[in-house]
């Protein structure tokens, strides 16, 4: 075990001393990877003194992050005395982490190195340990089994493209997987996928999707009412939300907007980028075509916002949503969505939120991280898939001129949601033993 330990930390070492010129041009040039090098690299997280049982939860980011709320809430009222943590790798979800839960010890996850991953342990203490969706890592997996904390999977996902991958890799992932506690899983596909890997069907269970039960369904909730209000929004107004895009899906989103508004002049486009650091550089591209900009990080410091003269076509601002965690209250503002990764190679980002709002959805072709949800929602007709630019355009212009197809399939959407919820109570039924040290029913420890 030692050794192989010490084979997976020269293989990381080796790894890392190829990527350094990239990783040193990111932090020096770009400033990423700042934050949380001694958690990373040493585990050195900080040190619970508590004797109370503690239940470690890994998200990895944002959107593993925004899952947890309903879960903890309910764990907490359960158990008063119980400690929380929640660990994430990006620096994106561990600021939303900050936010979302000032209450609980909130920290980066160790890199998979030996001693970082033992530190860790030592550090936090848990009574168990929690992956949400799923990051495996094997020197942790292996230190927390050495220390007799187990570790399990919750929400677990296995998209058909990484199940190819871990099943090259087989030797290795199998026994890996067969350490864990509990793999509560979305879906019976998932469960397939895992079952395949592991040999066994011991400790897969089938829980649903806890993104479901934190859903938001209400748009008169309090921060989708700020955001209405910061984005000047009219209630004669029709809202296209553009959320978690990459380049170049704001420029599309632009231009098929600028399109459509010759025609319907009162609608209103809100563009949300995926990531950080483009918050700056969709704000640029906004200029460039000199149309007026409403930044939500202006308005929340108290400043009057970047808010350009308008143009002779008189051209409403367009809302840029620059900061993070809001984008679920966001969609709530949307008549139509159109989610983003999808006409890029990303894969897909979360359409269930604008979904539960009862918005008339859209997105690209490329969504193999949602697949079961976008076969679900299209088995409900529920969405939209659209192809390019031109399909974009093309079916905004037909919910524009007939809202009642748009009304009907965001109707749709949110039934489909709706009926998914529940996988928050049977999850905690799954995890509640591991508080006492006890193994789930009808879950054997592997050998």
């Amino acid at each position: 075990m030692q050794i192989y330990a010490y084979l997976l930390n020269l293989v990381y070492c080796l790894l890392l001393a190829c990527a350094s010129p990239v990783i040193l041009y990111r932090v020096l040039v770009q400033k990423k990877y700042r934050s949380g090098l001694a958690q990373k690299f040493l585990g050195q997280l900080p040190k619970r003194n508590s004797n109370e049982p503690c239940l470690w939860f890994h998200a990895v980011s944002v959107g593993e992050v925004l899952q947890l709320p309903p879960l903890l809430e309910e764990l907490k009222r359960q158990n008063p005395a119980l400690d929380l943590v929640i660990s994430t790798t990006t620096h994106t979800g561990y600021a939303v982490a900050k936010e979302q839960f000032p209450e609980y010890l909130v920290c980066y996850f160790p890199l998979d190195f030996s001693w970082a991953a033992k530190r860790a342990l030592q550090q936090i203490k848990p009574t168990a340990v929690i992956l949400v969706e799923m990051e495996l890592w094997p020197n942790f997996v292996l230190a927390a089994d050495q220390s007799g904390i187990p570790v399990s999977i919750i929400n677990g996902r296995l998209s058909e493209k990484s199940f190819r991958g871990y099943r090259k890799l087989r030797w290795l992932i199998g026994p890996l997987l067969n350490r864990l506690q509990l793999i509560a899983v979305q879906t019976d596909a998932y469960a397939e996928r895992f079952q395949n890997l592991t040999g066994s069907t011991d400790r897969i269970q089938v829980t649903g999707s806890i993104k479901f039960d934190g859903i938001q369904v209400d748009r008169e909730n309090p921060l989708t009412t700020e955001l209405r209000s910061i984005f000047r929004l009219k209630s004669d107004e029709t809202v296209l939300v553009a959320g978690s895009t990459q380049s170049p899906e704001e420029q599309i989103a632009l231009e098929v907007y600028l399109a459509a508004r010759q025609r319907f002049p009162k609608l209103r486009l809100i563009l949300v980028p995926r990531h950080q650091e483009r918050f700056h550089e969709v704000a640029e591209l906004v200029k460039r075509k000199g149309l007026p900009l409403i930044r939500r990080s202006e308005q929340e410091s108290g400043e009057a916002g970047a808010v350009l003269p308008f143009t002779t076509s008189q051209a409403p601002e367009i809302g840029l949503l620059d900061t993070l965690g809001e984008l679920k209250s966001c969609w709530g503002l949307a008549d139509f969505a159109f989610v983003g990764g999808s006409l890029t190679k990303r894969g897909g980002q979360n359409m269930i939120e604008p979904a539960g709002y009862g918005t008339a959805l859209m997105f690209g072709p490329n969504t193999w991280n949602f697949k079961d949800v976008v076969d679900a929602l299209l088995q409900y007709q529920a969405a939209t898939i659209v192809q390019d630019q031109a399909a974009f355009q093309e079916t905004l212009m037909q919910w524009l001129e007939d809202p009642r197809l748009a009304e009907d399939q965001g109707s749709r959407a949110q039934r489909f949601v709706l009926d998914q919820r529940g996988a928050t109570l049977r999850t905690l039924a799954l995890i509640s033993p591991l508080m006492a040290g006890a193994q789930p029913d009808s879950h054997d420890k592997a050998a």
